[in-house]
């Protein structure tokens, strides 16, 4: 395992990681194929971690954790995929005139001479753990190496070892938090372990953009999702032919991480996705959405009204919800009560009571919006509008005296209307109830740490229908790519934004049955900006892209 494990092992004991009681005991546990290190390690009294600190500082090198790196794939070609197995080393980054790399054991002279002779620049060593090396091998070289090579890593790889016997658990434990602490640690929305028929893909989303991060054989699915049950305390580990549902509350340092779990049996087996809950949304105003100031000061002027419903649309991941939130957060005063119904309530909002929908027992959003009634409350907030029931309930509790919150999926505000209409809402009852509709779409911001200046293109001038006036006054940026960011130009999202008012124009022509583009067209007229032209204000501002304001708003044309 390494060069020299006597001297080794004389280093551990000096620094107090055992002593002679543990060293007889591991004599006594250990396997008869196991080294005394390996059997240490086994046995939970050392980490590989804690060897490969050792051996940094005894060797006079720099110790890195290769889990929190982000290391560029191009590196690795500069040693071939057999060399970096035999010699147990990864490169991680181009230093000044030099190659950092990755070892495993600094005291394998002859190793890192042969290393040299290898390279064509000269190497820069640095110490970090054997499991942390070989699975960046596996991420790195996998396509290259033969089945001998990869079983060797697959053995190996943080101590990947069948979730069954003594102590094979731990393991698998470790690799879990490992997944969720990544996944924290990047900003990551949503965890997506996934079964394919040659990999298991670990997959974050991050901004919006789903990305690759690690890969695994599929021998381990059975007991990372097993684990993963274990830990929501309320998903069977024995039932794998039906969707299940769960919560994982856990720990990083002072930090809290919620995570919503959702299983869905596939054809390579059980599919996770856990959806990390951002609590920081619930402290978020209307500024931090991405509002500017005009469409800012209509927002607060609608949401302190007495009386209507405010509809928020957009598809699944648009923030539709931290949306609401930052509504709810801008009017919650203590001479008001708000209650929610939600499905399901995904973060607790103080000083605001919510109501969790439970189809099951009857508890449906139209059986709670009739209860929540009698409460007496100020203001309402409806998870979804998803039938006439509930439409009905909110617009009845709207012409009453209630401010009505709630999301509806349109791809654009006018087209509200008619959603409502198409479930079974009269139009003129639509007219009267409805105060505004906000449609929204997320786009990535460009990095603040690697943003520069940038020219745009003539294909997305006219994509935009830009005017040389405001190309003259504009502030175009692009992010270059920085580790900040994981080399994409983007951190962070705010929106854009639609805000269709229900004006006394605008309710004549919904009582008159005029179409959505007859709707659409007069809503620009007075005053309107759709969600392209609010993108185009954002891509001026040096907010974000013209390629993201693009991608978002493809149907937005006149």
């Amino acid at each position: 395992m390494y060069s020299n494990e006597t001297y080794l092992l004389d280093l551990l004991r000096e620094a107090n990681v055992f002593d002679e009681a543990a060293l007889e005991d591991v004599n006594h546990k250990k396997k008869n194929q196991e080294s005394v290190l390996e059997g240490l390690i086994s046995l939970g009294l050392v980490t590989d971690e804690k060897i490969a600190e050792i051996l940094a500082v005894n060797s006079g090198m720099e110790y890195v954790e290769l889990s929190k790196m982000e290391i560029d794939p191009s590196v690795a070609t500069q040693v071939p995929a057999d060399s970096a197995v035999r010699f147990k080393i990864v490169p991680i980054a181009y230093g000044s005139g030099s190659l950092v790399i990755a070892v495993t054991d600094p005291l394998d002279f002859d190793s890192l001479d042969s290393v040299r002779h290898v390279l064509s620049v000269e190497p820069e060593f640095v110490v970090a753990s054997d499991s942390a090396i070989r699975q960046r091998q596996l991420d790195f070289y996998q396509a290259e190496l033969d089945s001998d090579q990869l079983a060797k890593l697959d053995s190996n790889a943080i101590s990947m070892v069948e979730a069954e016997g003594e102590g094979g658990d731990a393991p698998i434990i470790k690799m879990v938090y490992q997944i969720l602490q990544e996944a924290y640690q990047n900003r990551a929305s949503d965890i997506h372990i996934e079964p394919l028929e040659e990999e298991l893909r670990v997959r974050y989303r991050i901004d919006g953009a789903l990305h690759k991060v690690q890969s695994h054989p599929p021998r381990l699915l059975p007991s990372i999702v097993s684990r993963i049950k274990i830990m929501t305390g309320t998903m069977s580990i024995a039932e794998k032919r039906i969707p299940q549902d769960g919560r994982i509350q856990a720990k990083f340092g002072s930090g809290d991480l919620d995570l919503r779990v959702s299983t869905v049996p596939t054809s390579c087996g059980e599919s996770v996705v856990m959806r990390i809950l951002d609590k920081s949304s619930l402290t978020l105003g209307l500024p931090q959405l991405g509002f500017f100031t005009d469409d800012q000061a209509n927002m607060e002027e609608l949401i302190r009204l007495p009386d209507g419903i405010i509809l928020v649309t957009g598809p699944t991941g648009s923030g539709k919800t931290t949306t609401l939130y930052a509504c709810l957060n801008t009017i919650n005063k203590p001479d008001r009560k708000i209650i929610t119904v939600e499905d399901p309530v995904e973060y607790l909002l103080s000083g605001i009571n919510q109501v969790q929908v439970k189809e099951s027992i009857g508890m449906s959003f139209a059986a709670a919006l009739r209860a929540i009634l009698r409460q007496a409350p100020n203001i309402i907030m409806i998870g979804e509008i998803r039938d006439l029931e509930t439409a009905s309930i909110a617009i009845n509790a709207s012409l009453t005296g209630h401010l009505v919150f709630s999301t509806l999926h349109t791809n654009d505000a006018p087209s509200s209307v008619a959603r409502l209409a198409d479930i079974g809402v009269k139009k003129f009852l639509i007219a009267s109830a409805v105060r505004s509709v906000l449609a929204q779409r997320l786009v990535r911001n460009i990095c603040p740490d690697c943003g520069e200046d940038a020219e745009i293109t003539p294909k997305e001038v006219n994509a935009l229908r830009l005017s040389s006036e405001q190309l003259s006054k504009a502030q175009i940026r692009a992010g270059a790519g920085c580790r900040t960011c994981r080399m994409t130009g983007y951190k962070g999202r705010k929106g854009l934004f639609e805000v269709f008012n229900i004006e006394e124009e605008i309710r004549l022509l919904i009582n008159d049955d005029a179409s959505s583009n007859v709707l659409r067209k007069r809503a620009r007229e007075l005053g309107m900006r759709t969600l392209r032209e609010d993108g185009v204000r954002k891509v001026l501002a040096g907010i974000t892209t013209a390629e993201e304001v693009l991608r978002v708003t493809m149907g937005d044309e006149d």
